[in-house]
């Protein structure tokens, strides 16, 4: 009952009657995760306030006390997931701005997740909860509020299916007001079905967290092999999406088998090969480079948008019978060992080398690959604003080129 009550509250932005709230069953002395405690901080609240979406978390607080345990709770958190992603990607595709923050900012989705995963870590249910229980709870949530487990492709031969991902904001630390376009793009595409020279496509999008460790343990597989594999609904292409070098977009041409050690969103670094988790297909032995087969040259060539679109061969490797990593401007040379695919040795290079290496394991004929996207800046001068009329328009210009380039890419599918 309770379950029921939050979520047709939740959907109407309501709070729960009084009489339902209960304040004693969250215990405020468990560690919240690095990522969790920047929450606390000025610019996230005000971000959840200015865009309203402070109100979500205040909902589910009350209607969690009301739960004696992990059962109950996991359809509530499924279905509060779905409600949280819903409410960004239609706030995304709004028309007209009605919170005092731009439609397009992907900011109040990222801290309200928090939000939850916060209580869901903290909350002491009647029935007790163990720590494998609690870390599902959590995952589902997470796995809902990201679109992960709600990209619908259609079936048959009318229309052509898109997969396409985005990002979490990242670097906080350095600048907590950091907004991540590859995200903010993901929302604005979702469900969309725009026209090509061929006909008409359906894009359907995800946003995955900057965190190493999901990866390991494998939450790109885990959402994109119902789409890669053989049936009616299988895509036609994907595309993954994040944010890259200043003032330009990069079509990666090389995804490389690496991991580079660059702090994720936990201050949490890891140095070494991609690991492939046992439970998904994979190709054996695994390759040190996967290629992108997006279609880089009429990437390039689409109508210009205010950033320049470029391919990019590169790699660094550390070619056969050498022992330093060098780079290789024009690709990978036969035999060597990858340091950095094209897109660099993050979370941006690994998303599409798992997806590809997915892809290959499968044996899919779909393109697929990696987009950068320009660095999102604010403007001149602004050092402690939340947001600025230049900030706001590079991102808005970053969104509408990132779609461009999918469009363009679509078109080339028969």
């Amino acid at each position: 009952m309770a379950g029921a009550v939050v979520i047709a509250a939740l959907v109407a932005g309501a709070p729960l009657a009084a009489a339902e709230e209960r304040r004693d069953c969250y215990d405020p002395t468990v560690q919240l995760t690095v990522e969790e405690n920047r929450l606390a901080r000025p610019v996230p609240q005000d971000i959840l306030r200015r865009s309203g979406f402070d109100r979500y978390a205040s909902t589910f607080s009350a209607a969690l006390c009301a739960l004696p345990g992990a059962r109950a709770a996991t359809t509530l958190a499924s279905a509060t997931g779905k409600t949280l992603w819903a409410a960004a990607v239609a706030r995304a595709q709004s028309p007209v701005p009605t919170d005092g923050l731009s439609v397009t900012d992907d900011r109040p989705l990222y801290w309200a997740r928090l939000s939850f995963t916060s209580l869901l870590r903290q909350w002491t249910p009647t029935d007790g909860l163990d720590a494998r229980e609690r870390a599902a709870l959590i995952l589902t949530f997470d796995r809902a509020s990201r679109g992960q487990d709600s990209m619908r492709l259609p079936t048959g031969d009318g229309v052509r299916r898109i997969v396409v991902s985005g990002f979490d904001p990242f670097i906080l630390d350095a600048d907590i007001r950091r907004s991540n376009p590859s995200g903010a793009a993901a929302l604005a595409m979702d469900g969309l079905i725009v026209r090509t020279p061929n006909g008409p496509a359906r894009i359907e999008t995800a946003i995955f967290p900057v965190l190493w460790r999901p990866f390991e343990q494998g939450t790109v597989e885990d959402t994109f092999l119902p789409h890669l594999r053989e049936g009616r609904a299988r895509a036609d292409m994907f595309v993954t999406v994040s944010q890259g070098r200043p003032g330009r977009f990069d079509v990666e041409g090389h995804n490389g088998r690496w991991r580079g050690g660059f702090p994720d969103n936990d201050n949490i670094s890891y140095t070494g090969v991609v690991p492939i988790p046992a439970h998904v297909p994979t190709v054996t032995p695994a390759p040190e480079f996967v290629p992108s087969t997006l279609p880089a040259a009429e990437m390039v060539a689409a109508p210009p948008g205010r950033f320049p679109v470029h391919a990019n061969p590169s790699v660094t490797e550390i070619p056969a019978g050498a022992t330093a990593p060098v780079f290789q401007p024009n690709g990978p040379t036969p035999g060597s060992v990858a340091r950095a695919g094209g897109g660099g040795n993050y979370l941006s290079n690994e998303i599409a080398y798992r997806t590809t290496l997915l892809r290959d394991a499968l044996g899919a004929p779909m393109p697929g690959g990696h987009l950068h996207t320009p660095v999102l800046l604010f403007g001149p001068g602004n050092t402690t604003e939340i947001s600025d009329p230049v900030f706001e328009q590079n991102r808005l210009d970053i969104i509408d080129q990132t779609q461009a380039l999918v469009i363009a890419a679509a078109g080339t599918l028969s």
